[in-house]
């Protein structure tokens, strides 16, 4: 069984724009990645405004939810007392909605993997305690 790969926004954006410092690694990345990748509607978002000056950026993204290369595998709703609970948890780091969301589908998809740009992720931790895995690029 292989290991499901939970998509944040930095690799999304850097997929789609090619002057992102982490362009290379994340197309690399993607080819190498088996769909569907897994992500939440906060990563979607974020990846729609932060590409938003890049002609059909929010477009390409939707595009990929669309096509079924990345799969919104979360409801807020449903989940909403342990994103609370993650919220309170890491408010000094600050935590975004979107990597709280990614956090806990760490804890539902337990052979997963966060593909981050976030170097927040070496801090944040799945079930309490336990490191959260993730596909990072190399930080200089």
């Amino acid at each position: 069984m292989r290991r499901k790969v939970i998509l944040d926004t930095g690799p999304l954006v850097a997929l789609l724009n090619r002057r992102d410092r982490h362009h290379e690694w994340a197309k690399t990345l993607w080819a190498e990645t088996e769909a569907p990748l897994l992500s939440c509607e906060p990563v979607i978002a974020e990846a729609c405004f932060l590409l938003r000056n890049l002609g059909r950026g929010p477009a390409a993204v939707v595009e990929l939810v669309r096509r079924g290369a990345v799969t919104i595998a979360f409801s807020l709703r449903d989940e909403s007392a342990a994103i609370v609970r993650l919220l309170e948890r890491y408010s000094d780091v600050p935590i975004s909605l979107a990597d709280a969301c990614l956090v806990r589908m760490t804890e539902l998809h337990g052979d997963s993997r966060v593909m981050t740009a976030d170097s927040d992720f070496r801090i944040y931790r799945k079930h309490g305690r336990r490191i959260v895995p993730t596909l990072m690029p190399n930080f200089r």
